[in-house]
């Protein structure tokens, strides 16, 4: 079976490194699902989930990325994130706290500026929120 060797890396590290049969990441005008031999590519992504196939099978692994940027080379992807973590080691309680003050910065935004970025801040809190729902229902890295 061919495979593709997979970089997640942040500000803080390396947070994975390995082969897999499919990787799916959250990009700016949608999700990618990229296999072996995908064509070079050279885009943003968006907060949400990294989900990553491992090449010797079983179950699916999860990463929280906080945005980034992406590259895909035929034999390698590489994940640059802004934040990242494994799913496994979001805080429910902390992320849901952020969540709920994001929406309300969103309230009491007073400008433009302000709105967008309660915006930005409510879509990452959702997105890490997703992700620990999501790994409720699969393991994880």
């Amino acid at each position: 079976m061919a495979t593709i060797h997979v970089d997640i890396v942040s500000a803080e590290g390396q947070i994975y490194s390995g082969k897999a049969a499919m990787v799916f990441v959250p990009a700016v005008q949608g999700e990618i699902g990229i296999a072996p031999r995908h064509a070079p590519l050279l885009t943003t992504l968006k907060a949400g989930e990294v989900r990553v196939q491992p090449a010797e099978g079983g179950d699916e692994l999860g990463f929280y990325v906080g945005g980034g940027a992406l590259e895909i080379q035929p034999q390698r992807v590489t994940v640059l994130a802004d934040t990242a973590m494994r799913a496994k080691d979001i805080d429910e309680a902390a992320a849901q706290a952020a969540k709920q003050r994001a929406e309300e910065a969103l309230k009491n935004a007073k400008d433009q500026i302000e709105l967008a970025e309660a915006q930005a801040e409510l879509a990452r809190a959702a997105a890490q929120f997703k992700a620990l729902q999501r790994l409720r229902k699969t393991p994880t890295a």
